[in-house]
C-alpha cells in the first residue's frame, strides 16, 4: 500500500522507534526521515538501519521548498516532529508555536497539493487533565473519567496548546480541502531512545550515575503509560486501516502516579524505595491523564503487547543500562539545567 513514507521527527524518541518498527516488520517500505536534529533528535537513534531503506534528510519542517520536494515523491507522511517538553515551553513558548503550528501547516499544505496520505501524531495533553481518582467519590480501579475522541480540548501549557492548534489545523484541512488525514492522541510513552530529560529515563540514568532520583512535588500526578513499541504498532494500524478524518486515542490502561513509578524503578534497580529527593513542582502540572482506547481496539483491532507495566519498565531499564554510551555524554548538562530550575 505505502512504499515511500516520510517520517518527520524520525530521529527523535517516538519517531525513531516507529522507523525501527517499520524496518523490522514491513520490508517493502522505504522511509525518508526528515529531522532538524535539535537536542531531541539524534542520528544515533537510527544507527544500524539499512541505508537502502532509510534515508535521513536533515532539515526543518517549516522549510516549504524542502518539504514540497520530499512530499511530491511520497505515498504518506507520518508527522512526529514536535517541540514536546512542557518545562521548556514554560521557559520559551516561541519554538513550540513555530514547529508545532507553522511546521504542521507547511506539511498539510504539501500533502494537500500532492494528494499524499497524512497521519498526525498528537498527545493526550491537548485535553488538559482529569481529577485524581482519590478526589472522586467511590474512587478505585476503573473509576474516573477517561479521555475519548470527543473530549473537549483544554490545553494547559504552551506545548499542549500548540499541539491542540495543530490538531485543529489538520481537522480543518480534512473538511475544507479533502486532506486524506487521520489523527492519533497518545498517552505518555516510555522505552528505548527517550531523551534523559524525561521522567523515566532521568530516574534510571540518575541511579546508574550515582545521583539520587528526583520527584516533582508530592508525586501524585498520574500518567497513562504506554510502551513506545505499542504506540508504533498503533500508528501503523491507523495509517493502513484508519478512516480518513477520524481521531484515534492510543493507550494501554497503564495509569500510575509518578511516585509509584519512581519507587518501582528504585526497587527494580536494587535501591531502597525511598532513596529519592523531592523537588519543586512544575508550574501548572497536570494532575491526571487517562486514555479510553476503545475505538482503536474495536474498530481497527489493535491491542497492546506490553500489558504489564513492570515488564515494559524492566525492558527500558535494561536498555539504558546496556547503552550508557548513548546517554552518558548528555547527563551532566541535563542535570545542570534542572538544578538551575530547582528541580
Amino acid at each position: 500500500m505505502f512504499k515511500n513514507i516520510i517520517v518527520t521527527g524520525g530521529a527523535g524518541f517516538i519517531g525513531s522507534n516507529f522507523v525501527h518498527y517499520v524496518v523490522n516488520n514491513h520490508p517493502e517500505v522505504h522511509l525518508t526521515v526528515l529531522d532538524k536534529l535539535t537536542y531531541a533528535g539524534n542520528k544515533a537513534n537510527l544507527a544500524g538501519l539499512p541505508e537502502d531503506r532509510v534515508k535521513l534528510v536533515v532539515g526543518d519542517i517549516c522549510d516549504k521548498g524542502l518539504v514540497d520536494s520530499l512530499v511530491k515523491d511520497a505515498d504518506a507522511v507520518v508527522h512526529y516532529a514536535a517541540e514536546s517538553h512542557n518545562d521548556n515551553s514554560l521557559i520559551d513558548p516561541t519554538p513550540f508555536i513555530q514547529t508545532n503550528i507553522v511546521g504542521t501547516s507547511v506539511l498539510i499544505n504539501a500533502c494537500r497539493k500532492y494528494n499524499v496520505r497524512f497521519h498526525h501524531i498528537s498527545t493526550d495533553e491537548v485535553y488538559g487533565d482529569l481529577p485524581l481518582r482519590e478526589d472522586l467519590p467511590g474512587h478505585g480501579e476503573g473509576k474516573g473519567e477517561k479521555f475519548t475522541p470527543d473530549s473537549p480540548y483544554r490545553p494547559s501549557s504552551p506545548y499542549s496548546s500548540s499541539k491542540a492548534s495543530s490538531d485543529l489545523l489538520v481537522r480543518a484541512w480534512v473538511r475544507s480541502f479533502g486532506l486524506r488525514a487521520t489523527i492519533s492522541n497518545c498517552s505518555n510513552n516510555y522505552g528505548p531512545y527517550q531523551h534523559i530529560e524525561k521522567f523515566i529515563p532521568r530516574q534510571i540514568t540518575n541511579i546508574l550515575s550515582g545521583i539520587r532520583p528526583k520527584l516533582y512535588g508530592t508525586g501524585k500526578n498520574v500518567r497513562d503509560w504506554i510502551h513506545t513499541n505499542d504506540h508504533s504498532r498503533a500508528v501503523w494500524t491507523i495509517l493502513t486501516k484508519g478512516k480518513i478524518g477520524e481521531t484515534y486515542l492510543i493507550g494501554a490502561d497503564g495509569e500510575k502516579n509518578n511516585k509509584e513509578v519512581l519507587e518501582m524503578i528504585l526497587e527494580m534497580m536494587g535501591q531502597p524505595k525511598d532513596a529519592y529527593d523531592h523537588v519543586k513542582d512544575r508550574p501548572g502540572h497536570d494532575l491526571r491523564y487517562a486514555i479510553d482506547a476503545t475505538k482503536l481496539r474495536t474498530e481497527l483491532g489493535w491491542k497492546p503487547e506490553f500489558t504489564d507495566f513492570k515488564t515494559g519498565l524492566k525492558h527500558t531499564i535494561d536498555w539504558y543500562t546496556e547503552h550508557r554510551d548513548w546517554w552518558e555524554s548528555q547527563k551532566a548538562a541535563v542535570e545542570a539545567k534542572y538544578a538551575k530550575q530547582g528541580q
